[in-house]
């Protein structure tokens, strides 16, 4: 793992720490089957600013693969290239009308489809790899 991939991770554990209760157990959760879903995953942060020190977790293979950002109220999961993938369990539920992202929101006792999430993140991958230059 490289020294900048090591701070990004470091920042993450530390932004869930500092999360607590339930988006802390879902931001944990849905990292885990990121990484599961593709053990190459590269974790940065992006967008620190005095009002967010801690940034927003980005997990990336080829490109960004989605974001997770967390509000008060949920848990956003934002996929780069939502828009060009297939969702047959219908997890995107935010951001359809946008022309590129889609996003997932996870409010306090929402569940998500472990198995048809990794597919999304796989498909993602495969999607970046797809565009990657020749």
């Amino acid at each position: 793992m490289a020294k900048d991939e090591e701070s990004a991770s470091h920042l993450i554990d530390e932004k869930i720490a500092k999360l607590g209760g339930w988006r802390a157990d879902t931001l944990a959760h849905l990292r885990a089957l990121i990484r599961e879903a593709e053990p190459g995953v590269t974790e940065t942060i992006k967008w620190r600013k005095p009002s967010n020190p801690l940034g927003v977790p980005v997990w990336e293979h080829g490109g960004i693969l989605c974001t997770g950002e967390t509000y008060k109220d949920k848990v956003k999961l934002t996929f780069a290239r939502g828009a060009s993938l297939a969702d047959p369990a219908r997890l995107f539920n935010a951001s359809l009308d946008g022309g590129t992202r889609r996003a997932i929101d996870l409010f306090e006792g929402d569940g998500i489809d472990a198995e048809a999430f990794k597919a999304l993140v796989r498909e993602a991958v495969a999607a970046n790899a797809a565009k990657a230059p020749r």
